[in-house]
């Protein structure tokens, strides 16, 4: 099982609308990627690790899939579409990190 991991520094830029993240386009994700996406997480930032400081992302989700590949497979046909849909949200630039799971 991998993850794709999709982090949003706190200092990339000003907007993060939340609201449309979690009701639109994680949503859309993950009917465009169908069984290739077998659930997602979403996070918010709350603090860094130091007693009152700001969290070092405003935002990150975790979406689970069998494979590198199956991910790869569903994600390419609609990639144009779910990176357009960033700007409804956010005006920071995403980092994309893929994982392997090794235990959950």
């Amino acid at each position: 099982m991998i993850k794709v991991s999709v982090f949003y520094p706190a200092d990339g830029g000003e907007k993060f609308d939340h609201a449309y993240y979690r009701e639109k386009h994680l949503p859309m994700i993950q009917q465009r990627l169908g069984a290739a996406c077998l659930g997602y997480e979403i996070d918010k930032g709350l603090a860094g690790g130091a007693p009152g400081s700001p969290p070092p992302f405003v935002a990150m989700c975790h979406i689970f899939s069998d494979s590198l590949e199956s991910f790869q497979a569903a994600f390419a046909p609609h990639a144009a579409e779910i990176m357009g849909d960033v700007a409804h949200y956010t005006d920071i630039t995403p980092i994309l990190q893929f994982n392997e799971v090794i235990e959950r």
